[in-house]
This record gives structure tokens, C-alpha cells and sequence, in this order.
């Protein structure tokens, strides 16, 4: 059976996009879907860049509405900001693990194009080593 993920934050474009690319790029076999509790109309373009310069291409991906998912069941969901923390809805459906683990929001940085980037660097960087440590440590040992 297949270890279902839902990753939360507010706007789904940024930092919940980047977990969900790096979680399904640690494993295929994950059942990985993101939502924002107030979703973005698009994935932001420097996501979008700093994952590929991971060579994980999230280009296709679309913001989603958490609505979506609360009827399903999930081994986890886990929420990426502390705003989808405090409005996280109640799922009807069995969620086993709900889990936090707060990040920056890369979309508040300001200066220069590169400055920006820098910051979303810095962030996509501490999602993926928080991320592949819940995936060793939580995922993993249960598989």
C-alpha cells in the first residue's frame, strides 16, 4: 500500500509545490499531493527555477484548493507555513500523522532578481534536507 502525502500551505505555489517535487523525487512510489488553503492562480516562476536547477521540473504543476482533499484519507499531511497551521481544516477522511514544518516564505523576499533568487535557493535547499530527513526517518523505517 501506497504511503499517502498531502503537503499544506496558504498559497500552494511556492514552498508546498517544492516539498511535493522533491518528496516524489526521493521515492515514485509516494502518493504526493499538494494544496494551499487559499491557492494561487499559478505555481510561482522562481519555484518553477530553482527546481529545475534541482532538475525537478514542478512547470506543469496547478495550485489546488485543500477542499479538494477533505474527504480523502492521508498517512500524512503536513503543513509548510504557519498560517495553513493555525487554518488547517478538518479532514472527514482518517489522517494518521499531521505534522508541521514551518519554512520561509521565499515569495515575501525583496531587492534584486538575483537576490530573490538567492532566497528561494535557501529555502528549496531547507525543504529538501527537512523533507528527505521526515522521508528517512518517518516514510522509509515504515515501508
Amino acid at each position: 500500500m501506497k504511503t499517502k502525502i498531502l503537503i499544506l500551505c496558504t498559497g500552494n505555489s511556492c514552498r508546498s509545490q517544492i516539498a511535493e517535487g522533491f518528496l516524489k523525487s526521493f521515492d515514485d512510489s509516494l502518493e504526493v499531493s499538494s494544496a494551499g488553503t487559499a491557492p494561487a492562480t499559478m505555481v510561482n516562476p522562481f519555484a518553477i527555477q530553482v527546481m529545475n536547477e534541482a532538475e525537478i521540473d514542478i512547470s506543469r504543476n496547478t495550485p489546488q484548493n485543500v477542499d479538494l482533499f477533505l474527504n480523502d484519507s492521508f498517512d500524512y499531511v503536513i503543513t509548510v507555513c504557519n498560517n495553513a497551521k493555525e487554518t488547517c481544516p478538518l479532514f472527514s477522511g482518517k489522517v494518521s500523522n499531521r505534522l508541521h514544518m514551518g519554512f520561509e516564505d521565499p515569495a515575501e523576499a525583496t531587492g534584486s532578481e538575483e537576490e530573490i533568487l538567492d532566497a528561494f535557493r535557501s529555502v528549496r535547499d531547507k525543504i529538501k534536507k527537512d523533507f528527505y530527513s521526515f522521508y528517512i526517518k518517518e516514510v522509509k523505517r515504515k515501508l
